[in-house]
């Protein structure tokens, strides 16, 4: 087992617990806490939780080992990693290693041994906030929790967005063309449009509408990914041109959120989120409520919604917005994930109605040439 290693938050708490993976000299972030109970693995490899401190609150993590075929990115860009109790013997036909390893190859610190039940209470009543990992026991000072409070994530989508666009087909052949404008996205958006028969064509988060435009897609599919969606006033600009085109849209998380700034709307922070596989969420047109994943810290604020869109979901636990309808334009967002992996799946017809939205457009296109 590893040294005490000491966790200091910007109010001045201090937690104490061990370390395991990657040596550790001094990390900041910010802690955040996930509730899921299954899909650490996903957690893991979620771009969205890029320069964070992620706080797992189910108490044994690792039992199922390291699957890569699990894996949501190839990287894993989180800061930082803690939990109650890892599983050093995982048991699974699937495992490839364990998590000590796995860390350890990838250069990220682990802690076992907090009171991650404490922790996480902290944060639900005083709010997410900045935290530091070190070896070395913090020294009490206003000084140091002043820069504690000062770090803030930056460049947040640069660092996530793939180098260069790539092309997937699906089996069987391609009905449609779908543009992946990747902020940080999550593999099993892929996956699903594969499903449906919609060949991907995944282009970096820096990409132009003109570029955009040049593939000729049928759809575009604005991704998930992390930090503030207000820190992105370039992709929000060209955002606003392909708001101009005609071309169906269908935004996740992230992808939620810049589309609602780009029509005009506004965003806030959260007190500290929803990251977990067991929110409840009210679709206003039928009443149904559906069990969904979720991954963000920030939301659209609904009374700043422009003339032309409408509340689609609502957050059954604290009432916040989670979709959008456009009316004025063929383009519909969640801020939950349809996608998720592991589970639940309830809302994964989602991309089944960008289908349809794209199978419409096309017919009312034909229709107009035909007259």
């Amino acid at each position: 087992m590893g040294k005490p290693v000491y966790l200091q938050l910007e109010n001045g708490e201090c937690f104490t617990g061990t370390g395991f993976g990657a040596p550790l000299g001094s990390v900041t972030g910010e802690v955040v806490f996930t509730t899921g109970m299954t899909g650490y693995l996903e957690t893991l490899t979620d771009p969205s939780y890029y320069g964070q401190i992620v706080v797992q609150t189910f108490p044994l993590i690792g039992n199922y080992g390291v699957i890569p075929q699990d894996f949501e990115s190839r990287e894993v860009h989180l800061s930082a990693y803690i939990v109650k109790e890892w599983c050093q013997d995982p048991s699974n036909f699937r495992s490839g290693g364990d998590l000590d390893t796995f860390f350890k190859k990838r250069g990220i610190p682990a802690v076992c041994g907090i009171d991650t039940r404490r922790l996480a209470r902290v944060i639900r009543e005083k709010g997410a906030m900045n935290g530091r990992l070190t070896a070395e026991k913090p020294a009490d000072g206003e000084e140091e929790l002043r820069k504690l409070r000062g770090f803030r994530i930056t460049g947040a989508v640069d660092a996530v967005t793939p180098g260069k666009a790539e092309r997937f087909e699906p089996a069987g052949g391609a009905r449609f063309r779908v543009v992946l404008w990747d902020f940080g996205a999550k593999g099993n958006i892929v996956r699903e449009l594969l499903k449906r028969g919609c060949e991907v064509v995944d282009v970096p988060g820096r990409a132009a509408a003109e570029e955009i435009l040049a593939l000729s897609p049928d759809g575009i599919m604005l991704s998930n990914g992390p930090g503030d969606p207000q820190d992105n006033p370039g992709i929000i600009r060209e955002l606003q041109i392909l708001c101009r085109s005609g071309i169906p849209m269908f935004g996740i998380c992230l992808g939620h959120q810049l589309l609602a700034l780009a029509r005009g709307a506004r965003t806030g922070k959260m007190k500290y989120g929803h990251r977990g596989s067991n929110q409840p969420v009210r679709e206003l047109a039928t009443g149904r409520v559906f069990v969904s994943s979720q991954n963000h810290g920030y939301e659209v604020l609904k009374d700043s919604l422009p003339a032309g869109a409408r509340e689609s979901f609502v957050n059954v636990n604290d009432g916040t917005c989670e979709g959008v309808v456009y009316d004025d334009m063929p383009a519909f967002t969640v801020q939950f994930h349809p996608e998720a992996c592991a589970g639940p799946h309830d809302t994964e017809e989602l991309f089944g109605r960008f289908v349809a939205l794209m199978e419409q457009q096309r017919t009312g296109k034909e229709s107009a040439l035909c007259r």
